[in-house]
């Protein structure tokens, strides 16, 4: 245990940092690392690979990432920034590049290959575009002379055209309703909102009748019909898991799903531990968002306010995506449940996130002191 009387680095990081958030975050990842125990060993024996290689692959990625999680929680906001940028700066580079030499998967390029890993560039450039947005509206909000919010816009058309150029709609579709709720909070005009509304809405009527796959998705979920095979077996996962599951390595659906230890981990968590497990798992990823806004709601700094609702709502909405997909309430979309599922580039970005959001969430006493001496009358001047 690390007394209050020390000081130094560690000690200050200790009785600062938000222990419950830090305590979330890596009982989450336990979660997700019991899951592959359940969930990877089927798919690796259907491609060829021993059973436990996906789980051991997950424990050698989640290790590093929980230490990026860490070294990440000990900046102050000014270094969260700086960091942001350059990270955002490397992942919309790379992202650039992937079009050219990256790695196609299902009609799609978004992995590149570097040092014999496939990384993700857009999972990095999510926590870093939600810093660097967040900064730019702030900006704004102090110094109205500074067009920060022309600035965020434009960030966000070159991140959304990069993504779109992937083709990756569901991360587009995050990131604009992410980069949207930090915006109506900065104080978005009325005329924004019905401009970006129609512009939604335009890109979305778009997408359906351009890309074919965007229209297969949407028809396979409106009519029900067309290979549903994933989403069937899914959904059948969790009607046979009913309220308790059927127990530990007990899960016989599972064993069909194709992507179970990824997108569709949900459904195997469902099917062995039940559904009372699964919304006991939702409650979880509730309470972390409903506190990321609670320190954002009594944050007096407008950028801490800002990132900090926007890491939460990344957070939330991306779990809530994931979930909805895997109850059928949404269209099929690749997209991982965030600190739970398999993932190399998916995991360590979202620790990325989790040590921003930790570094912004300090509490940081001289900022407090700050904060009153703001309010103190001063010497021989009258109170009101």
């Amino acid at each position: 245990m690390v007394s209050r009387a020390e000081r130094g680095p560690l000690a200050d990081w200790f009785w600062t940092i938000d222990r419950f958030f830090l305590a979330m975050f890596i009982f989450l990842m336990g979660i997700g690392f019991m899951l592959s125990f359940a969930a990877s060993p089927a798919v690796a024996e259907r491609i060829g690979l021993e059973p436990f290689h996906f789980v051991k692959r997950h424990a050698a990625f989640m290790i590093p990432s929980i230490g990026v999680m860490l070294g990440l929680s000990f900046l102050t906001p000014r270094q969260v920034r700086r960091t942001a940028i350059l990270i955002l700066i490397i992942s919309v580079a790379m992202m650039v590049l992937v079009l050219f030499v990256g790695q196609e998967v299902k009609g799609g390029r978004r992995w590149i290959w570097i040092a014999g890993l496939s990384i993700q560039p857009s999972e990095f450039m999510k926590p870093a575009f939600v810093i660097v947005c967040a900064w730019l509206f702030a900006e704004r909000a102090r110094h109205p002379e500074i067009p920060g919010n022309l600035f965020a816009i434009i960030t966000f058309g070159i991140v959304a055209a990069l993504l779109i150029a992937q083709p990756d709609f569901g991360q587009t579709i995050l990131t604009s309703v992410v980069w949207g709720g930090m915006f109506f909070m900065a104080g978005m005009p009325w005329i924004w909102i019905m401009l970006l509304g129609i512009g939604g809405a335009g890109g979305l009527l778009s997408a359906y009748y351009v890309f074919p796959h965007v229209a297969g998705r949407i028809d396979k979920f409106m009519t029900g019909e067309g290979d549903t095979f994933q989403i069937d077996t899914a959904r059948e996962a969790i009607i046979r898991g009913s309220w308790f599951g059927q127990g530990p390595g007990e899960g016989i659906v599972k064993r069909i799903i194709p992507d179970s230890h990824t997108d569709f981990i949900f459904s195997v968590a469902a099917e062995e531990f039940g559904i009372v497990f699964c919304m006991a798992l939702v409650a979880l990823f509730t309470v972390l968002v409903l506190r990321g806004l609670s320190h954002a709601y009594r944050e007096r700094n407008d950028f801490n306010r800002f990132a900090v609702a926007g890491l939460v709502l990344q957070i939330g909405m991306q779990s809530m995506i994931n979930i909805g997909v895997n109850l059928e309430l949404m269209p099929a979309k690749g997209m991982t449940l965030p600190l739970i599922s398999y993932g190399g580039s998916s995991m360590m970005a979202i620790c990325v996130t989790a040590g921003f959001l930790l570094a912004l969430t300090r509490h940081r006493p001289e900022k407090r002191a700050q904060d009153r001496s703001l309010f103190r009358v001063p010497h021989g001047m009258p109170a009101e």
